[in-house]
């Protein structure tokens, strides 16, 4: 292993802590400096992690600190020019989700880190835990037969406050509505259970929020394995939930949770005739929960042992694709979107908005 990795954070926002708490958890590295727009945010977010350095500039900080990980914790129109800066200063990245606001700022991202030798890891938490990595395994090696259906649920609740942040719920900052803010997670995570996706059909809707994004979504997503997905997405739902069910020939696969899952969030229900098979099937004795310091530890563990990224942070564009496939789709009266017709759309590479269909006056 190579000495401690120098960490540097860019972004002291609400997620900014879980990445502080993550270094803090892994013994070969250390946040040596912290930078935000907002020298006083800044100030008091390195007061309580004990950050020694502190800026509100990138690349001073870049300049003066000679880090190893650079974790970007800022809205997403910032983090392809944050992230080529980083790549530029010599090291890698860690990016909040969603990488970015378009598919081609990804592949910019993803080129630089190329040229540079560089990795780039995005964080898509949901992922982590043991009781992921084991269905995973056991959907992969075919012991619960052939998955057939899948339902995919984001149910969040954000009121007016959340919209009234400037920034939020603007195509031109925010890049999305709840579709890529928060449902991304738990299609993330489905996408990590099935694989690649082969086509997507959806709708987007302004259901009860001012906004000029959608407030729902709803999707119906293929995938290359025969898997047919039901996707519904909202920041209106006032019992909140996270949910991902998956039936295959042999079982029922649940996962339901808000923000974070372990081993009491999931549970696997055998089909009549295969309880025999079930204890096979049960959940690791030892327990690691879903969270941010599991994803920064492989990656951490990665480059200092110059292995590949673990899975929990490879495919950076898979899910952000399902979500880029949901607009175009929504902006096309829901016409049906493969990835080739994703490679080569004339506008959803470059940005997502799309026609939402408003309902507020329906109910009226």
């Amino acid at each position: 292993m190579a000495e401690s990795l120098r960490c540097v954070l860019v972004g002291t926002g609400s997620v900014a802590r879980l990445h502080a708490a993550a270094v803090d958890a892994y013994p070969g590295a250390t946040l040596v400096a912290v930078a935000d727009v907002s020298r006083a945010a800044a100030d008091a977010f390195a007061e309580v992690w004990g950050v020694p350095a502190v800026y509100d500039d990138l690349e001073r900080m870049l300049t003066a600190e000679h880090a190893d990980v650079v974790l970007i914790c800022t809205p997403p129109v910032a983090h392809r020019e944050q992230t080529l800066a980083a790549f530029a200063a010599g090291a890698h990245v860690i990016v909040e989700k969603p990488p970015a606001p378009s598919l081609e700022e990804l592949d910019d991202m993803r080129g630089a880190a190329a040229t540079a030798g560089k990795q780039l890891a995005v964080v898509f938490q949901q992922r982590t835990g043991t009781a992921a990595a084991h269905v995973r395994r056991l959907l992969a090696s075919g012991a619960l037969g052939r998955p057939l259906i899948a339902t995919c649920e984001t149910l969040w609740y954000r009121g007016a406050d959340y919209f009234a942040v400037p920034w939020r719920g603007k195509w031109e900052t925010e890049g999305g509505g709840t579709t890529l803010g928060h449902g991304i997670h738990q299609l993330d995570l489905l996408a990590y259970l099935l694989g690649d996706w082969a086509s997507v059909q959806g709708r987007l809707w302004r259901l009860d929020r001012e906004t000029q994004t959608e407030d729902a979504s709803t999707a119906t997503i293929t995938f290359r394995n025969g898997v047919v997905a039901q996707v519904t997405t909202s920041a209106v739902s006032p019992r909140e939930t996270s949910s991902i069910r998956v039936d295959t020939q042999k079982a029922t696969v649940t996962v339901d949770h808000l923000y974070g899952h372990g081993h009491e969030n999931w549970q696997i229900t055998p089909a009549p005739g295969f309880e025999a098979e079930a204890a096979a099937w049960a959940l690791p004795d030892v327990e690691e929960r879903s969270d941010h310091a599991p994803l920064l530890g492989g990656v951490f563990d990665a480059l200092r042992s110059g292995m590949p990224l673990p899975a929990t942070a490879t495919d950076p564009a898979r899910s952000i694709e399902i979500v880029a496939a949901i607009y175009a789709s929504a902006a096309a009266d829901g016409a049906l979107v493969t990835p080739d017709d994703l490679a080569s759309h004339p506008t959803h590479r470059r940005g997502f908005a799309s026609p939402v269909i408003d309902m507020r006056d329906a109910g009226r």
